[in-house]
């Protein structure tokens, strides 16, 4: 069976078959289903599939002695107005003698040479897709596979990401190539050429392609436990270096002047949350009130609040389990945050009396709300913050970066690499030893004068003078 897809073209589905001819060269050809796109997305997928079992290579079919249809032959690079099938149905197959679909596609858009936009239809999973022998399994049909099996194994916004690598990434690239389960196994090089693709290519960082890698080794790590296949691919490529980001910092006077800038701004609590106790920016969106011991002088850090893209929908989602274990955490709160949150909690119950039933009362036992009582969303965190730190022309820093800040002044302060792990919630030290390795140079310097005295001075001593 050729590999195949569904593109999007004047509205119509357009059938894009990939084959290899005679001379080992991938070519493609289009066909129209005659299908409109809206509500015939099932429909379109299942001439698709009939479209793929049942189309014979020219090479293939010269060679049967059966007559090839040049029209439906026709390239992916072809003009569509060259076609005359945009208005008939494959195989006799018409919009009104199928089930409208009932599932929603996530597709990723590009742009044809008129410079409208194609979308890729990602199909919907074949539930019996793993009783086909693995030399018959199209890799990015797997894929789509065990990215459903997760959708209930794995939080919300790690399936996100998963969703996000696979469709928009990992599918539309072996999709093209066609290559099967038995390929990668026998030839783990075509994973490798897919690593070199993203960063020859598409210039995405190593970090990237790390990601994709750990999707791809842990897909088929699955087949390799239960035997489907005797090895797993991905362990047999060498994955990228990972980069080492050093993000930069603001120091003790220009904190001080961030602060002044963000005074009676929005952010303003959530800014100092960042610095002072280098919280996250999950763990800032999700502190409650129920968080702030006002009588022992506490905060907890217990929920934390992200933002992910989900079938193609940008989705809030709320969690009891932040990033870690060591991520649940009690700091002290200090007088001046105090006072401060005082006044937000009262600014909070008056916006609540003021508006009525026009306040957003589903979010009141949240700390970071709006006048109207809406959660503020991470994604605004980020960008107000950069909007508002560029009018004032303070130094460019990533939101993120507050929190390395407040790493950088605990340790000039002599504060310990495990005082400083706890305090930002690090599941081990080694993670804050790998992040902040830069701080240690202040005690390699202490190090170095201590032995410095056992060093001969090579300084050139001055000549005597000679002897009258």
């Amino acid at each position: 069976m050729v590999a195949g897809h569904l593109r999007e073209q004047n509205g119509i589905y357009q059938i894009i078959l990939s084959y290899k001819d005679a001379n080992g060269k991938r070519k493609t050809k289009q066909i129209s289903t005659g299908l409109k796109i809206r509500g015939n997305a099932r429909n379109a997928e299942r001439m698709l599939q009939q479209a793929r079992q049942e189309f014979t290579p020219p090479e293939m079919a010269a060679e049967q002695g059966k007559e090839v249809n040049p029209e439906e032959l026709s390239s992916l690079d072809t003009d569509v107005a060259a076609h005359q099938s945009d208005n008939r149905s494959l195989n006799g197959f018409s919009e009104t003698t199928m089930d409208k679909p009932d599932v929603n596609f996530t597709s990723s858009k590009n742009t044809n040479k008129q410079g409208n936009k194609k979308k890729r239809v990602i199909p919907p999973v074949n539930p019996n897709l793993m009783l086909k022998p693995v030399d018959q399994i199209l890799f990015c049909d797997y894929m789509l596979f065990w990215l459903k099996s997760m959708r209930h194994s794995v939080d919300e916004d790690t399936f996100a990401g998963y969703q996000c690598g696979i469709e928009s990434s990992i599918y539309p690239y072996f999709l093209e190539k066609g290559f099967t389960l038995s390929d990668l196994e026998k030839n783990p090089q075509l994973i490798k050429d897919y690593y070199d693709y993203l960063m020859d290519t598409r210039k995405v960082s190593a970090n990237t392609v790390i990601h994709r890698h750990a999707n791809i080794r842990k897909a088929l790590q699955e087949l390799y436990i239960d035997g489907t296949i005797n090895c797993n691919p991905a362990d047999r490529v060498k994955k990228p270096i990972k980069e080492v980001f050093v993000g930069s910092i603001y120091n003790a006077e220009e904190l001080d002047q961030m602060f002044r800038v963000f005074r009676g701004d929005p952010l303003e609590q959530i800014v100092i949350f960042a610095s002072y106790y280098g919280m996250r920016r999950s763990e800032i969106i999700g502190l409650k009130w129920k968080n702030i011991d006002f009588v022992r002088k506490t905060i907890s850090v217990k929920h934390v609040v992200v933002e992910s893209c989900i079938d193609g929908k940008l989705k809030m989602i709320k969690k009891d389990k932040p990033k870690t274990k060591s991520s649940n955490r009690s700091l002290p709160l200090v007088p001046q945050l105090e006072e401060l949150l005082v006044k937000l909690l009262r600014n909070q119950q008056h916006n609540a009396k003021l508006f009525g039933d026009s306040y957003n009362k589903e979010f009141r036992e949240y700390i970071n709300v709006d006048p109207m009582g809406n959660l503020i969303k991470p994604n605004f965190v980020t960008q107000h913050f950069r909007l508002i730190c560029d009018k004032n022309e303070l130094k460019h820093i990533r939101f993120h970066d507050l929190r390395h800040s407040c790493a950088t002044l605990l340790y000039d302060s002599g504060i310990d690499m495990k005082a400083i792990q706890e305090w930002l919630g690090h599941s081990n030290i080694s993670t804050t030893m790998n992040i902040y390795a830069h701080l240690n140079y202040k005690n390699k310097v202490i190090s170095a004068n201590a032995i410095a005295g056992i060093i001969p001075n090579y300084k050139e001593k001055e000549p005597r003078a000679a002897a009258n």
